[in-house]
């Protein structure tokens, strides 16, 4: 049993001894809870605003005020397009939610999703080089029923003060008809981390677990668990990408989605697994157990575990199988049971076990990407470019089963990723600026750099003070207190 450090590493080690792996696994759950809320109170949130402009004379605020903000008002008046350059908006993403489907947590009220939200806006500057807002909405009518106009209206209002908008945390259905209304009718792109972020980042995964496992996406067996945005958005990025769709086997709270299922035909609200219901599943397979005997990918976004997946639907798959649980902030199934049952490689969204397959790798650099071309939407292609961009960065620079995509920590992904969509955006039409791959790249890296240098010299400088190691013994204690 190690001593905590402040970096957090190996936290395995910081357990007692006669721990079993299930109590280690449970407790790195818990003790980053605990820790998660002294910190976020000790900081009080973790996201602040502060100037980008100096202050070099006392006349400089009225030059960053009135009067002479006033020609930078009627310029904007005059042609719209140049609050992109005049003011922040040409890098600043809001990042909007009603907080009904909050990680594993569900409805968490509006303000029950701020510390997603901050969390969202602090990985968007510190990867990405993005300032961003958390904005969380009320979405319910009068009657008390969550209503996706509310929150497509609210975006309709404040897009003109962004250069794009995250969505996160919608519950479904109302999160399939808030994306697709605000991607078509909105000037700038609209995205739902959720869905497009979840399945570009899967999609990277799942490419080098395939190369990895000797096998072509065009073959395998795929079992989805959960039909929510996540693994709807990853069904049709992956068929995309080449994946057969009858080799795809999606099961919900009900059973597998195949051309039987009434339930969702008749509420059109589900337009889009009713789509899946049509077109995957060619053996309309309907108990569980037959969706996973031979299967070669498991991708479960569904119910936080850590039994919601069975270790004998595991054992049952095929050789080498490749098995993605997902849920937040518990898998359904740990890794270690999970490779206990025979799976080859195993990812889930946590950076706490090997192959964090989680947004967190995707959005700063999407996002990034496609603000620098001034992009209308975010593609699909423009999703799939970049999980070939994550893929390729981390084959690379080499992968094995417990490495098969970038980590947080590798700081040159982002600007790559940024330039891979940004190109993709220009291809496919949707870019207001043309710029090469390279300017794309050194503007990105730039911003990152900076972002990141910034953080470094606040925090160098005690403008953003160090916790107390007690704070973290006290968690670590409280932890293992509670699980003996």
């Amino acid at each position: 049993m190690e001593k905590i450090k402040m970096d957090l590493s190996n936290l395995d080690s910081v357990f007692p001894d006669d721990f079993t792996q299930e109590q280690i696994a449970k407790g790195k759950t818990l003790f980053l809870k605990t820790l998660s809320e002294s910190a976020h109170k000790f900081y009080g949130g973790k996201i602040q605003t502060i100037p980008k402009a100096g202050v070099f004379g006392f006349n400089w605020f009225n030059v960053w005020y009135t009067p002479g903000v006033s020609k930078v008002s009627t310029n904007i008046r005059d042609n719209n397009d140049t609050s992109f350059d005049l003011s922040n908006r040409g890098n600043l993403v809001g990042v909007i939610s009603d907080s009904t489907r909050v990680l594993g947590d569900g409805d968490c009220t509006p303000s029950g999703g701020l510390g997603v939200m901050e969390g969202k806006a602090f990985l968007m500057k510190y990867l990405g080089g993005v300032d961003a807002v958390a904005l969380c909405i009320d979405s319910k009518d009068k009657d008390g029923n969550n209503d996706p106009d509310k929150i497509i209206d609210f975006v309709k209002m404040v897009q003109h003060s962004f250069g794009a908008i995250n969505l996160e945390d919608i519950s479904q259905p109302n999160c399939f008809k808030v994306l697709d209304v605000l991607r078509e009718e909105c000037d700038i792109p609209v995205w739902h981390d959720d869905a497009q972020g979840t399945a570009s980042v899967t999609l990277a995964g799942l490419i080098n677990a395939l190369k990895l496992a000797e096998k072509k996406i065009e073959d395998v067996k795929i079992v989805l668990i959960g039909a929510g945005a996540s693994n709807t958005t990853i069904a049709r990025l992956i068929i995309t990408d080449g994946a057969d769709p009858g080799n795809l086997i999606m099961i919900d709270s009900k059973g597998s989605l195949n051309k039987g299922r009434e339930d969702i035909k008749a509420d059109k609200r589900f337009y889009r697994k009713w789509e899946l219901c049509e077109t995957t599943n060619k053996d309309q397979v309907t108990s569980i157990d037959e969706a996973f005997k031979g299967a070669d990918v498991l991708i479960a976004l569904s119910k936080p575990g850590p039994d919601t997946v069975k270790k004998e639907w595991i054992a049952s798959m095929a050789e080498k199988s490749i098995v993605f649980t997902c849920a937040n902030p518990v898998p359904e199934i740990y890794p270690y049971a999970a490779k206990e049952a025979g799976a080859f490689i195993v990812a889930t969204g946590r950076g706490d076990f090997p192959n964090q397959v989680n947004n967190s790798i995707g959005f700063p650099g999407i996002l990034k990407g496609a603000l620098m071309v001034r992009a209308k939407k975010i593609t699909d292609n423009m999703a799939i470019a970049a999980a070939h961009s994550l893929a390729d960065y981390a084959e690379k620079r080499g992968i094995d089963p417990e490495n098969i995509v970038p980590t947080m920590d590798e700081a040159t992904v982002f600007p790559v990723e940024s330039a891979d969509v940004a190109m993709q955006a220009i291809k496919d039409g949707v870019a207001r600026i043309h710029m090469t791959w390279q300017e794309a790249f050194d503007k990105a890296k730039e911003d990152i750099d900076h972002s990141r240098g910034m953080t470094q010299n606040l925090m160098d400088t005690g403008f953003i003070k160090k916790p107390e190691d007690k704070m973290l013994q006290d968690a670590l204690d409280l932890t293992i207190n509670e699980l003996k």
